[in-house]
Order: structure tokens, then C-alpha cells, then sequence
């Protein structure tokens, strides 16, 4: 089997994969701050790592895949005032919700999904570490990490100092010593959630979870970290920071995780998100319009490192694909499939291996969809190649995908067999005619050497 590849952005090139455990891979990648609904930048990156899960547990015995829940955050308690409700109402309906929209998607559930409000205790003796190692300071009920106490700050995002402190999303307050320093501990009033702590009732910053969080389900270091590009700066690269200064190396930034994986944005028709340009697309809304597997390829079509951008056109080309797979595998019904053991080193499988390399992969697709219309390839190997990357890419798992009713297969059955009648006899006119009535129908045929196939049109 050809070495699995991964674009490190810690050392922002391209790196042979060598676990640190080749028995057991961890994986830890930043799941969604639980006020609204998921949108479809939200569900690129779940899809986008349940590949890489699904990929790592071909090659690896055993993969453990967390990915967290924010379910305390700022936003979280200003969208709790807004509908006038418990902040726990918020957040155990947008999880279910969450969980549900990408379980449409095919997105496996992670092995271990903690929730922020659940490990307050372990962010509290992180920030006390930090506190007795004077890499932050407690003032006026804030607790801060001192940026210029960490030598090794902006290597994984590559920003220089003026850039880190004008890409912060932390405030500049009078109580920090240097405008970079970024929240660990934060005071809470008589209407805001919190616990008890050394500084007194507060809450967490958001920073401070996943440093608690990722340590506690995994231990340090682990393989993979990963999430959105947004998150690079400041988010992982306070993470670093935050692991590094406590319980990892401090000289050495992977020594808390080995590997740093990000996908790329999600624009709407070459425009960026936001609520100012009413182009947030809600992963609810796009499931009552297309099946979850046309949404999962279409997150896909793009490699996973690089934008995409949705449209019409790349839903309309996954659609479309996926109803020839399903047709093939439909065919293919009743082939016997050869074991997937025996396709360790296939072509298919190389493919991915290169840095997750999921377009590639779906134009193997249309290569074997070639290979199976002309006739002359082994349809063992055409079924066993399917089932495989469809396991690996999430899709080819509904079997009623396609599925018509058994009184239109017939009627179908019917009006092409009399199309293939009024060839013969030359009546074309007839021909176009049920071909017509066919293409009202919703079915799209196509004629070969082999006879008249069809499909359901995308």
C-alpha cells in the first residue's frame, strides 16, 4: 500500500504519515458552537473529517476520532436573551439538531463528542498550571496567557507579531500587559452562566476548551488536529500555546499534536457567507430539496485544503453521478464482490492517500463508469471498486437512492421496448416520440451496441 500523505500546515508542507501509534491513530478536529442551526460551512468540515476517519480505519486496526460541542460562549448566551429562553435549551436543541442534519450527511458520529460544560474542571487546572508557570496572569477576574512568555507563538499560523495582534479576535484591555494576550478565564455577572474557580465565578474562554478537552479523551500528543482555516488563527494557534506551556514541550509545538489539517472555506456563488449578504445556506434547508449524499459528493468535488464554491452546477453534477453509480451497482446486483483486502494497492485507494485527494477519487468514478458501458471489465472488480470508495467517500449507502416504483420500472420496460420495435420497422418518428414521453417522464435512456439503458434524469 502506497504511504498515506497529509499537508502538515504546521510545517505548511506535504508529509508522510507516520503515527505515532501505528495500533491506534487519535484524531481531534473542532466541532460548531451550538447556537443555531448548521450551515454548509459547518457541515464541509464534518465531512471532510468523517473522510478522513473512514480512510484512516481502511489502513489503521483502531481510530479514535473526537470532535467537541461548544455549548458555552458568548454567543451562545446572547442568542439565549434573544429567544428569551435557559442557555441549556439553546444548546441541547442545536446539538440534537446538529447531530441529526449531519447524520443526513452520512457523518459518522465521533467516537467521543465532548461537551465544553463538561470539563470545566479540567480547564480550571490547566489555567492554574499556567498561572504557577507564569505563562498567565490573573487580573481583575480575567486570567490571561502572556502571549511574549511562549517563544514558539505564530509558528503554526506564520503571522508576525503586528499581524497576530490585528487578526485577534481577543479586546485590547487596560488590565493586559501586551494588547496580544488572549482570554482564559473570564468573569461572569448574575445573568450569565458560571462556575466557581480560584479568580472567582466565571467561565472559560473558548481557547481553554479544546487544549482541556482534546489532552482528556486522547492524552498528549496525539496525531491529528484539524478543523476550518478560520480556525487556525487565533484558535489553534492559542491551543499550541495553551498545551505547549502546560503539559507538552514547550520547545517543540508538536508535541501536542503531530499533524494540523485544515479545509478551505465555503463561498455562495463566488461570495463569502454572512448574514449582512443574506447567503447563509442552512444544511436543513438544503435536505428538504436534495438527497444527503448529493450534498456529501458536492462537498467533496473540491479538494478539501481549497475553497468551494456552492452552486446549482456542482449539486447538479453530483446528482448526476451518483445516479449512474447507483444504476451500475443496481446492474451489478446480483455480481459477487471480491474482498477488499485484495484492493489495498489499487489505484483508487492511491488516490485518496494523497493528501485525502477526493476529486480524484470521483473522477475514478467516471473512469469506472466508462469501464463498466463499454463491456469489457471484470464486473467483480467493477462492484468491489464501488463498494469501496463509496465507503471511504460515505455515499452508495441508500439503497432506495434511485429507486422507482415497481408499476414505473414496467411501464419504462414497456415504452422501451416499443421504442426498440419502431427502430426496427425505421419509424423513427415513433422513436423520438417515446423517447419524448420517456424524457417527460423523468427518465433519461441512452442507446450502444449492448441495447437501450436508462436512468432517472438529474
Amino acid at each position: 500500500m502506497s504511504s498515506l500523505k497529509i499537508f502538515n500546515t504546521l510545517n505548511s508542507k506535504k508529509e508522510v504519515f507516520n503515527p505515532i501509534d501505528k495500533n491506534h491513530i487519535k484524531i481531534y478536529a473542532c466541532g460548531p458552537t451550538v447556537y443555531n442551526f448548521a450551515h454548509i460551512g459547518n457541515a464541509r468540515m464534518a465531512v471532510v473529517f468523517d473522510t478522513f476517519v473512514r480512510t484512516l480505519r481502511i489502513i489503521y486496526p483502531r481510530v479514535t476520532y473526537v470532535s467537541n460541542i461548544t455549548d458555552i460562549d458568548d454567543k451562545i448566551i446572547e442568542a439565549a436573551k434573544e429567544q428569551n429562553t435557559e442557555i441549556s435549551e439553546i444548546t441541547q436543541k442545536y446539538t440534537q439538531i446538529y447531530n441529526e442534519d449531519m447524520s443526513m450527511l452520512n457523518v459518522l458520529e465521533p467516537d467521543i463528542q465532548p461537551k465544553a460544560t463538561e470539563y470545566i474542571q479540567e480547564m480550571i487546572e490547566l489555567i492554574k498550571d499556567l498561572i504557577n508557570k507564569e505563562f498567565a496572569y490573573e487580573k481583575n477576574g480575567h486570567v490571561l496567557f502572556h502571549v511574549p512568555a511562549y517563544s514558539m507563538y505564530g509558528k503554526l499560523s506564520k503571522r508576525n507579531r503586528e499581524e497576530q495582534i490585528a487578526g485577534s479576535r481577543v479586546e485590547i484591555a487596560p488590565f493586559k500587559k501586551d494588547p496580544s494576550d488572549f482570554v482564559l478565564w473570564k468573569p461572569s455577572d448574575d445573568t450569565q452562566p458560571g462556575w466557581d474557580s480560584p479568580w472567582g465565578f466565571g467561565r472559560p474562554g473558548w481557547h481553554t476548551e479544546c487544549s482541556a478537552m482534546s489532552k482528556k479523551t486522547l492524552g498528549l500528543p496525539f496525531d491529528i488536529h484539524g478543523g476550518g482555516r478560520d480556525l487556525i488563527f487565533p484558535h489553534h494557534e492559542n491551543e499550541i500555546a495553551q498545551s505547549c506551556c502546560s503539559t507538552a514541550n514547550i520547545d517543540e509545538p508538536d508535541s501536542y499534536a503531530k499533524y494540523w489539517m485544515h479545509n478551505g472555506f465555503v463561498t455562495i456563488e463566488g461570495e463569502k457567507m454572512s448574514k449582512s449578504l443574506g447567503n447563509i445556506i442552512l444544511v436543513r434547508d438544503l435536505i428538504e430539496d436534495h438527497h444527503g449524499e448529493v450534498i456529501r459528493l458536492a462537498l467533496l468535488s473540491s479538494h478539501y485544503r481549497q475553497g468551494l464554491d456552492w452552486n446549482e452546477k456542482i449539486i447538479h453534477q453530483a446528482k448526476k453521478l451518483l445516479n449512474k453509480m447507483y444504476a451500475i451497482l443496481d446492474d451489478l446486483k446480483n455480481i459477487d464482490v471480491i474482498s477488499n483486502e485484495n484492493l489495498n494497492n489499487n489505484e483508487s485507494i492511491a488516490i485518496l492517500l494523497d493528501d485525502f485527494n477526493t476529486p480524484g477519487l470521483i473522477a475514478e468514478l467516471n473512469k469506472i463508469s466508462k469501464e463498466f458501458n463499454s463491456g469489457t471489465s471484470d464486473k467483480n472488480l467493477i462492484k468491489s471498486k464501488l463498494l469501496l470508495i463509496g465507503s471511504v467517500l460515505g455515499i452508495f449507502e441508500d439503497q432506495s437512492f434511485n429507486e422507482i416504483s415497481n408499476e414505473m420500472r414496467e411501464k419504462v420496460k414497456k415504452l422501451i421496448a416499443k421504442r426498440d420495435g419502431a427502430k426496427k420497422d425505421k419509424n423513427f418518428d415513433l422513436a423520438d416520440e417515446i423517447r419524448n414521453e420517456l424524457n417527460e417522464l423523468g427518465i433519461e435512456i441512452k442507446d450502444s451496441s449492448d441495447g437501450t439503458s436508462w436512468n432517472i434524469k438529474s
